[in-house]
């Protein structure tokens, strides 16, 4: 088996005709005189807001240009040429896009002034997929989005995500999936991971879509996370020290530098994080309750010539966590405060983008991901004490072609890994009731995954995009599965007004863990009057549609979605432990609609943002999957992690003296009520006030204080059995930052 699954990475990593998810789209367009002739030989530049990432083209012939190989960002792109005028236009790229510009370049002797579009255009209006970017300023100036553990990122600017009993959900679920420079970083354990992805620290993008997604995109139904890593060219051989210190005992610190030339560009960074408030807190007191971590991150490109280039992406972390609870909740009665949970993660991808023609491109990346995470308890809790070691090893590869030519944007691809795990579990029973899993059960299943696209996005007229993709994935491992998953999607443009509205309906399939249990372990399950089920895969429906409209450089994006699923993924915990299994639920049903709002720069000093859900999260049946007692539902209940509206509410504002503030106000009406002793469906609703003040201190220099729930807001957020029992929303957080900047 395993041999097998070696051939079937080797064959994807060399493989020169398919492809899949990428971090990159295209630009196009069109140079004309004010008689609408085109102009050939007009010099045409692209460059990124943020950093010094530049390309340059000429036009052809018939005024036509393209740029190849664009990450996803905001750029500025100028038209010149002798006796013309200047002209440039802003835009937004995002992955798999491929905007079409027209620039008019009147004669100099006309009018010698430059037309700019301060803001870039909304790439919403490029894709049907509702899509958020965060770029490297914002996350340096929401309050908290830069600590190694947070995910300020997402849950401020992202509708319908929330953090909860200590892991990220975004429009009902747990399973997202997060790709680094464009290539999928596998992970398929959703009970046993806290670590972050990847630090916020080392990202210069994040593209973030929600539903809708193409066929070149994976399968997790509920988020992507698509991030463009810091690459150097916003450096020049310098370095920067970001220190910062909190109450708890807090700091979030790195040392980060990079430089770039015409043909390569380096990025590195070491950071370090403690302290002694890390995971949810199961009561209003902090106990118990103390994190660390160190990690290392880099980011290579190498351009080899004019058509290949070279990009290298790895990462390193080690963390570590204490297990707080509630010593008074008497489903921890008899525990002691030693449990810890020690994580490992590492990856390394390696991709070559091969330009052979304008809009013709390919890109190669084999990949290799190590995820550890291990669960030790107390020896002597009450009633057991439980241990959970695994690890797991992905190594795999994609292969990626796109092709824009005239009305047509085409990809196909495909993607794979093989997988190996290793899993050790034991259970004590102190308190004798039961016969003890010691010595430890030791399983090590071994899986694989390969699935293949093809996806075109055909532009009908000037304003009207059809989609249609079909994805097939093959998965083999306790079970053997295949899923066909189509996906089509049209968005209309209304000529003047230029509103966008869209929709989508698609299939998705998501592979299971590898979980099993076999020999002593389902032995012990059995004598426990439980039962093992094989995981199989999650298998969702999409229906959604959506609009996207620009006034004055404000744009409003508004989607409602249906998502029904089979074999929903969850994790729920073993004899009163804090240890958690992946199960499956035999249905749910969640639906909603969400809203973004995002300003222009008003008068130059702010910029406003604002987002919002309402969703209802529901689950169907019985446990059909891991560990189960064989119990049935009864008709669809609230799963536990419901809340029905969300809301964000903040900006960046800058003030005089180099200085500024970003703000944001959550609101949030509760989660489900798990207790069934407490009245009503939902826990109390919750309001939050995060405040960031900074100043630059010319341009080495620069410091911030930062306030997270300012108005020390402290009301109980969730009381599901997870990772400590009940949740607390966390104390008033107070940090202060300094970064240092230095040329070598």
């Amino acid at each position: 088996m395993r041999a097998w699954c070696l051939f079937v990475v080797l064959y994807l990593v060399v493989v020169v005709s398919i492809s899949n998810a990428t971090i990159f789209g295209s630009v196009r367009g069109v140079v004309h005189d004010s008689q609408h002739r085109p102009i050939p030989d007009v010099e045409v530049t692209l460059k990124a807001k943020d950093s010094a990432f530049t390309l340059t083209t000429q036009t052809d012939v018939n005024g036509d240009f393209h740029f190849d190989a664009v990450p996803v960002a905001e750029y500025v792109i100028s038209a010149s040429k002798a006796d013309f005028a200047t002209s440039e236009q802003a835009v937004t790229v995002l992955s798999g896009t491929a905007p079409i510009l027209h620039f008019e370049l009147p004669l100099a002797s006309q009018t010698q002034s430059v037309t700019v579009s301060a803001e870039a255009a909304p790439g919403q209006t490029e894709s049907i997929t509702p899509t958020t970017l965060v770029n490297r300023e914002q996350i340096e100036q929401t309050p908290g989005a830069f600590r190694t553990n947070s995910l300020a990122l997402i849950t401020d600017y992202v509708p319908g995500s929330y953090f909860t009993h200590d892991q990220l959900h975004i429009r009902g679920g747990h399973q997202v999936s997060w790709l680094i420079d464009g290539v999928p970083i596998p992970n398929t354990n959703i009970a046993s991971n806290l670590g972050p992805q990847i630090d916020p620290k080392d990202i210069d993008t994040v593209e973030v879509q929600r539903g809708s997604y193409a066929a070149d995109y994976g399968d997790r139904t509920y988020g992507i996370f698509n991030v463009a890593p810091r690459t150097g060219f916003e450096r020049n051989n310098e370095a920067e020290l970001v220190l910062s210190a909190g109450n708890f005992y807090q700091t979030d610190d790195q040392l980060n530098f990079g430089g770039h030339n015409n043909r390569f560009a380096y990025y590195g960074s070491v950071s370090g994080n403690r302290t002694n408030l890390g995971l949810q807190t199961p009561t209003s007191a902090v106990i118990h309750d103390a994190a660390n971590g160190v990690g290392g991150f880099t980011s290579l490109i190498y351009n080899v010539d004019s058509e290949d280039q070279l990009r290298l992406v790895a990462q390193i972390r080690r963390d570590y966590y204490q297990v707080p609870f509630d010593p008074n909740d008497p489903n921890t009665e008899g525990t002691f405060l030693h449990d810890v949970n020690r994580e490992t993660d590492s990856f390394v991808t390696l991709s070559w983008v091969r330009t052979f023609s304008p809009g013709l491109m390919l890109t190669v990346s084999p990949f290799y991901h190590f995820n550890r995470a291990d669960y030790e308890s107390s020896p002597t809790d009450l009633p057991s004490s439980a241990t959970e070691k695994r690890s797991s090893k992905y190594e795999g590869g994609q292969a990626v072609i796109s092709w824009v030519k005239d009305r047509n944007n085409l990809r196909a691809g495909i993607y794979g890994f093989a997988q190996q795990d290793d899993q050790l579990f034991g259970l004590i029973f102190n308190d004798n009731s039961a016969p003890n899993l010691n010595p430890p059960d030791v399983e090590n299943p071994v899986g694989n995954l390969v699935a293949v696209y093809a996806e075109d996005q055909l532009r009908a007229t000037s304003w009207l995009t059809l989609n249609a993709g079909l994805r097939q994935t093959h998965f083999s491992g306790g079970v053997v599965e295949n899923a066909t998953s189509p996906r089509v999607g049209a968005s209309v443009r209304i000529p003047k007004l230029n509103w966008v509205f869209r929709g989508f309906y698609g299939h998705f399939y998501q592979a299971p863990p590898l979980l099993t249990a076999s020999g002593p372990l389902l032995q012990f399950v059995t004598n426990q009057n439980l039962g093992f089920v094989p995981l199989h895969g999650e298998r969702d429906e999409e229906h959604q549609f959506g609009v996207t409209i620009p006034f004055r450089g404000w744009t409003l994006d508004a989607d409602n979605f249906l998502t029904r699923a089979n074999n929903f993924f969850d994790h729920n915990n073993l004899n009163n432990s804090d240890i958690f299994f992946p199960v499956t639920i035999q249905g749910a049903r969640i639906n909603g609609w969400e809203l973004t709002l995002r300003s222009p720069r008003l008068r130059n000093r702010a910029q406003l943002y604002l987002t919002y859900s309402n969703q209802l999260a529901l689950g169907f049946g019985n446990i059909n999957g891991g560990l189960t007692d064989f119990s049935f539902g009864d008709g669809f209940g609230l799963l536990d992690h419901d809340q029905r509206n969300t809301l964000h509410l903040g900006g960046q504002y800058t003030l005089p003296w180099h200085s500024y503030a970003s703000t944001d106000v959550y609101y949030a009406s509760g989660f489900t009520n798990g207790d069934p002793a407490i009245p009503g469906d939902h826990l109390q609703p919750h309001t939050t006030f995060d405040l960031t003040i900074g100043k630059n201190f010319g341009e080495r220099f620069s410091a911030s204080v930062q306030g997270i729930n300012v108005a020390n807001r402290r009301v109980l957020l969730d009381n599901s059995f997870t990772f400590g029992g009940t949740h607390f929303l966390n104390p008033r957080e107070i940090l202060v930052q300094v970064r240092y900047r230095f040329h070598y």
